[in-house]
């Protein structure tokens, strides 16, 4: 509990494996919500031929900040978190969510994966 009141419920905390190199998917978005502009955020495993996995975020801008730009998120995610925990792709867009708001991370995994 906040102590504003606000009640944040967690899952169990998720990792995945990038570089060989454990990531909890978790702190990656957490770092994404202290960002001013940023409304919704998900950070999902994204292949590549490299390091066989990157992580990749999809954020969900707050109205009026049209103007943030990838570079500007990455950069932020630099300054908050270990340099490989950070984001190498974002993609701005309405994230797909349930009828109760829950986000729909198997949607952007697919995303992610159909990206270059």
């Amino acid at each position: 509990m906040h102590p504003d009141g606000y009640i944040q419920l967690k899952d169990a905390p998720r990792t995945s494996s990038f570089r060989a190199e454990r990531i909890f998917i978790d702190r990656v978005e957490n770092a994404l919500y202290k960002h001013p502009a940023v409304l919704f955020a998900a950070v999902v495993a994204k292949p590549d031929p490299k390091w066989g996995e990157t992580p990749c975020a999809f954020v969900e801008l707050r109205p009026g900040h049209a103007d943030i730009t990838e570079a500007d998120l990455i950069g932020f995610c630099r300054d908050n978190l270990a340099r490989f925990k950070c984001p190498k792709h974002v993609v701005f867009c309405e994230l797909p969510k349930t009828t109760t708001g829950k986000i729909q991370k198997f949607r952007l995994r697919e995303q992610a994966k159909a990206l270059d």
